[in-house]
């Protein structure tokens, strides 16, 4: 990528009256598919887009717009600007960013911005002939962007990511099995290995017997463990759901279990999000759950402002987010201790998964929670369904295929105080609902999962 985007930053920067509060971002960001359905590549696409976002303040208004029109950007521009003058009063206006610099420089990984079309196929090609048959479905996905932030304060920023991730299933007559991952690096995804594992898993589950609804232990595997951190990210850790007492967070209260310790880290080797946020602010490293204590939410500069006390942005504003608040980008539950990890050939996805499962008397192993839906966001009572594989546990061995439950569960006391029996010693990233975003989980064995139906209502 080029310095195209500063300078057209700064262009558009000129271009706004003086007297005016002014920030611009310009996004260059690119985005490649490969689909793949009935065991074949069915679609292959590629889209390149240069995006520029622009914010401007006086008087006590406020407006925003976004285009990719570049050819048009001084009637953006002069738009943006009548737009302002007659917008509502924002009296919560929390100023720019001030100068500030990168803590660190963002990954971009130079493998992952020139992947081709083939080195994705390749990956499909071996998820396909791990699964020695079955039918697969599933995509290979790789991410790049280049952010050039700058405001009328003085803060210019520039920045570049990758992000790479592959999700794909294998399918018996009667039962589905997933393996997903993402990351930084496309190097780091090996279709062998999720072709592999997702073909066991179908195999495991074929023909499953319906249980009854009711609490039962389960361990929850990466993929649905990533879906409670989503969660926890969106509606707990939001300062403004806080700040609106819609959050169930309570700063200074041991609402977890001691063995829990929650991190937002998007400086790590690892991560995939972009080192500032949508205000221009450098993003924090931010200890959410200190064992077991609720211990920090993450800001943008609105939230900063109206919590006070020396509240700071922590770098976690999203575009367009000021009426619904900050977001973790780079969330993470830190892995318990446990041995190294080896191949496992079953529902187990990996040995740190089956040791969880060992000290099981009774209970359930889950894949993956699906189509999760709040219900109530003050105690973050989640509704949903499990997809893609359960068995039970008897005695400390996985031993029959279940049909798929709906559950109804408080995400903050599954995983409260005395609840959780165990964390898997291996945490994997696993695909966000956004390519920026990313949640890096471990297996977690939990005292008691509400399942509320079954298979037959």
């Amino acid at each position: 990528m080029s310095l195209a985007e500063s300078d057209l930053a700064q262009r558009v920067l000129a271009l706004v009256p003086g007297g005016i509060e002014a920030e611009v971002s310009v996004e260059r960001s690119e985005l490649a598919l490969t689909r793949f359905a009935g065991s074949y590549i069915h679609q292959n696409v590629a889209d390149e887009v240069t995006g520029v976002r622009l914010r401007l303040h006086a008087d006590g208004r406020t407006a925003s717009t976004s285009t990719t029109a570049l050819d048009g950007i001084e009637e953006v521009v002069r738009r943006t600007v009548a737009s302002m003058r007659v917008a509502p009063a924002d009296p919560g206006w929390p100023g720019l960013a001030p100068p500030a610099p990168l803590a660190f420089a963002g990954n971009a990984d130079e493998e992952t911005l020139g992947a081709s079309p083939d080195d994705r196929a390749a990956r499909v090609r071996a998820f396909v002939a791990q699964a020695e048959g079955l039918e697969t479905a599933g995509y290979c996905r790789t991410t790049a962007a280049r952010v050039v932030y700058a405001n009328s304060a003085g803060q210019h920023l520039a920045a570049a990511r990758t992000g790479a991730a592959m999700d794909g299933i294998a399918r018996t007559a009667s039962s589905d099995g997933l393996a997903r991952l993402a990351g930084a690096r496309l190097g780091d995804i090996d279709g062998a290995v999720l072709g592999a594992r997702a073909a066991a898993k179908a195999r495991a589950g074929a023909d499953p017997v319906e249980l009854p609804p009711g609490r039962y232990e389960v361990v929850l595997e990466s993929g649905a463990v990533a879906d409670v951190l989503q969660m926890l990210a969106m509606y707990g850790f939001n300062a403004k759901m806080v700040l609106d007492r819609q959050s169930f967070l309570q700063i200074g209260e041991a609402q977890f279990d001691p063995s829990v310790t929650l991190v937002e880290d998007p400086g790590r080797p690892d991560a995939s999000a972009m080192p500032f946020d949508a205000e221009g602010t450098p993003r924090q490293r931010v200890v959410l759950v200190d064992r077991g204590v609720s211990a920090a939410v993450v800001h943008d500069r609105r939230t900063a402002q109206r919590a006070g006390n020396g509240a700071v942005s922590t770098g976690h504003a999203i575009a367009g987010g000021g009426s619904f608040g900050a977001m973790p980008s780079s969330m993470r539950l830190l892995p318990g201790e446990g041995a190294a990890p080896v191949e496992v050939d079953g529902p187990a996805s990996d040995s740190a998964v089956l040791a969880l499962v060992a000290g099981v008397e009774r209970g359930l192993l889950v894949t993956d929670n699906h189509y999760t839906r709040v219900l109530d966001p003050r105690t973050l009572v989640v509704t949903g369904l499990t997809r893609n594989g359960v068995w039970l546990i008897e005695n400390g061995e996985i031993t029959t295929p279940v049909r798929n439950f709906r559950f109804t569960q408080s995400y903050p006391q599954a995983l409260g105080p005395g609840a959780v029996l165990g964390i898997g010693s291996q945490a994997v990233e696993m695909p966000g609902p956004w390519a920026e975003t990313g949640f890096v989980a471990p297996a977690l064995r939990l005292a008691s999962w509400n399942y509320t139906g079954g298979a037959s209502g």
